[in-house]
């Protein structure tokens, strides 16, 4: 297959994916002749793209799971410029890829690559991993057709009974709790996306699509899909109590488990118990080399760039909410737009908090409030609460979200005043938007990329399944 180079002991071949920040070889691993796939990541993009803690996830979280039906990291080299994450090698490609001739599977194929999924999910709950991204692109077929889960760069890892609160995922799987402005049950959101993989195994097409992606939210808040004439009641009333948009009357994996249609022909896949304790020294290893040459440690930095869902939930003209909750008509809140780095931007903020005499205390890196210098007499109080929050939109492009919640007004609209003021010193530098004009603007560049299905909190995006966080 002309190998054409060496990391270790493993013989680099063929790319067999490639993608923003990584690359994935198949290689020959020469102390037992076997195949594997090595994902390589250029560190420096890595380290300059605030990467490092979602890429040590991915890493940790795989490392957790010991499953037949979930790809599995054998080990994770590092050079000076270079990661390599050895892992399972999958020969049979995307589920999506068969998909797309197959059109539709027989039942009984659809049934098996079901049976395989819920099994998966189950170990991966049962260990406190949420996956957050189930669908086609990240579901590898074996040379035998069994599935194997890939790609947990959104992963959760969290107790049982814990909510989430990061809007990620891809439009036509996710859950219809994420588009709203609420945290959220890590486990039901995995099942519904497992119903969406169901219902377009069985029809060849998905139940929820639309061009326009708020019209695809609201189907999706709505469970607005038909059944195919094919379907048998069997099928439509599994796949009806997976697609609830309640998440709390929604099916749970042991009642899928006991379902009818689900048992017909179940062969369980057990998962093996891992070793409790991951051994991590060669994840650290790997990016030992470049701590020293960090030189943004002191910057704040935003968990993860802001996405389609976010945006949604920020605008009182998008937000889905409504379909779940009453709105509070009592808010108020002003969003700025930034061209600035988050570093910028706040010292724009406290520079703004100055001019009106406002001090400013920070509850963390992107979070703070500002408060009325106390000045007293006899006659008066000066009291104000207002808070700002950063949102990262790309490293040089942020949202101000202002709200108050106690005090004048005036002093309110002034600070705002201010800010947008000093957010618009630079001539590239937009002016004060208002809610709908920030999502307007961030919703055209989600549209352009609306075909390949994929949100903006995604940073790597590889192919034939093995995708990087």
């Amino acid at each position: 297959m002309g190998f054409a180079s060496n990391i270790g002991k493993y013989q680099l071949g063929r790319t067999i994916g490639e993608g923003t920040f990584a690359k994935v070889k198949l290689a020959l691993d020469s102390t037992n002749g076997k195949y594997v796939a090595i994902k390589i990541l250029d560190k420096h993009m890595v380290m300059e793209s605030n990467l490092k803690n979602q890429v040590q996830r991915e890493i940790r979280t795989m490392k957790l799971l010991n499953h037949s039906n979930i790809v599995r990291i054998h080990e994770v080299i590092g050079t000076k410029t270079k990661i390599y994450i050895v892992m399972e090698y999958v020969s049979g490609g995307q589920l999506s890829d068969k998909m797309l001739y197959a059109k539709r599977f027989s039942e009984g194929e659809a049934r098996k690559l079901f049976q395989q999924l819920i099994d998966a999910v189950d170990y991966c709950h049962n260990r406190g991993v949420y996956h957050r991204d189930l669908k086609p692109e990240n579901l590898l077929l074996g040379s035998k057709g069994n599935l194997k889960i890939s790609d947990f760069g959104l992963s959760a890892l969290r107790k049982p009974g814990d909510l989430l609160s990061t809007k990620c995922g891809s439009p036509s799987y996710v859950a219809p709790e994420l588009l709203v402005n609420k945290v959220y049950d890590g486990g039901a959101a995995d099942v519904w996306s497992c119903g969406v993989i169901l219902f377009e195994l069985l029809a060849g097409d998905l139940p929820f699509d639309d061009s326009s992606l708020m019209s695809l939210y609201r189907k999706i808040c709505r469970a607005d899909y038909t059944f195919p004439q094919w379907f048998t009641e069997s099928q439509k009333k599994l796949i009806s109590g997976i697609l609830d948009p309640n998440p709390k009357t929604r099916l749970t994996i042991p009642k899928i488990l006991e379902n009818e249609w689900f048992q017909k022909d179940y062969v369980p896949s057990c998962g093996n118990n891992s070793d409790d304790k991951i051994h991590l020294d060669d994840v650290n290893a790997a990016f030992d080399s470049t701590e020293e040459n960090d030189m943004e440690t002191k910057i704040p930095k935003s968990a993860s760039f802001i996405n389609a869902f976010q945006l949604i939930a920020m605008s009182n003209d998008l937000d889905l909410s409504g379909l779940f909750e009453e709105e509070d008509e009592n808010k108020q809140k002003t969003r700025i737009g930034s061209k600035h780095t988050i570093k910028e931007t706040i010292k724009k903020i406290e520079a703004a908090a100055m001019d009106v005499s406002l001090s400013v205390e920070r509850t963390n890196n992107l979070r703070m409030k500002m408060h009325a210098k106390q000045i007293m007499t006899r006659c008066s109080r000066s009291y104000i609460d207002i808070s700002a929050e950063v949102i990262e939109v790309a490293p040089t492009n942020c949202v101000v979200e202002i709200s108050r919640s106690a005090g004048e007004l005036g002093t309110y609209r002034e600070f705002c005043k201010s800010l947008s003021s000093q957010l618009t010193e630079e001539p590239a530098v937009s002016s004060q938007m208002q809610e709908s004009d920030v999502v307007s603007i961030q919703c055209q560049s989600i549209r352009k990329k609306e075909s390949s299905e994929e949100t903006n909190s995604r940073k790597i995006k590889d192919y034939r399944g093995y995708s990087s966080s």
